[in-house]
């Protein structure tokens, strides 16, 4: 008998201990004063340094890491090596989740970056000579971006049910009347590859930092207002977290939205 009870006093003991410090670290997560942010090099940096200041009015402390591929960042957040990131649009997000069995949800809306085809040979589109190559990138969600930029170019024509699944690549491509060659790399390299190639289509995070502007060197861009919006990201464990919604409201507070509309005129265009 006085086994049995001490046994059940063991028991009990052992349960509000868990009870104590799970109640323990759930007021401690609810009450995080810092994240961990994973963005994209180039003009995220900008943008999060003014959301940074935002944020630490309300208490929350911003820890950047910056990363120069697409294909990391959605990875460290699946892990727990970060809170949240901010680099991406919801097909690229959709994209990750399905092929890599990412959990990983959007919390809020950040900017619109035009995507844009750039050159170091031709100054106008027109110039575009004749079975000339062109770089676009090779994960599907940007490819696809790229090709329907090509189409709304009247360079290509494409499958109608890829361009209503945003699904095209170029085996969709079923008019191409000057012969281009379509030459899929990662993203982070076509700005590398501008020399090899008449035009590419470089994302704006690494045009801005290969120098190039898309208000005064894009040969084709995509218009401002486009369903490629880019977003805050969390593991969906986290999405109704008091700390990501502050961070959400940090972004999409007045001073971040003033700054991206000055600073950037029209080369991002703030989503919120």
């Amino acid at each position: 008998m006085q086994n049995s009870l001490r046994r059940r006093s063991l028991f009990l003991a052992t349960l509000a201990a868990a009870l104590f410090c799970g109640s323990a670290a759930f007021a401690q997560d609810n009450n995080r004063n810092t994240v961990k942010v994973g963005i994209s090099v180039g003009s995220a940096e900008q943008v999060f340094e003014v959301v940074k200041k935002v944020a630490a009015k309300d208490g929350l402390n911003i820890q950047l890491v910056v990363f120069n591929d697409y294909q990391l960042p959605n990875a460290a957040l699946a892990s727990g090596d970060l809170d949240a990131n901010a680099f991406q649009h919801q097909p690229f997000l959709d994209n990750q989740n399905k092929a890599r069995g990412f959990d990983i949800v959007p919390v809020g809306l950040t900017i619109t970056a035009p995507l844009g085809f750039y050159s170091r040979k031709i100054k106008t589109i027109d110039q575009l000579p004749d079975g000339a190559a062109v770089g676009i990138q090779n994960d599907p969600s940007n490819g696809n971006r790229a090709l329907l930029l090509l189409q709304s170019a009247g360079l290509v024509t494409l499958k109608p049910e890829a361009v209503k699944n945003n699904t095209a690549t170029p085996l969709d491509v079923v008019s191409n009347p000057k012969k281009l060659k379509l030459v899929p790399l990662d993203a982070a390299q076509l700005p590398r590859s501008l020399d090899d190639l008449a035009i590419a289509a470089i994302n704006n995070d690494y045009a801005e930092k290969a120098g190039l502007s898309l208000n005064k060197d894009a040969v084709i861009k995509e218009a401002a207002k486009s369903p490629y919006a880019n977003l805050i990201a969390v593991r969906r464990a986290d999405k109704d977290k008091p700390w990501a919604r502050r961070l959400v409201a940090a972004y999409q507070s007045p001073e971040v939205r003033s700054f991206i509309e000055t600073q950037f005129k029209g080369s991002l265009v703030p989503a919120f």
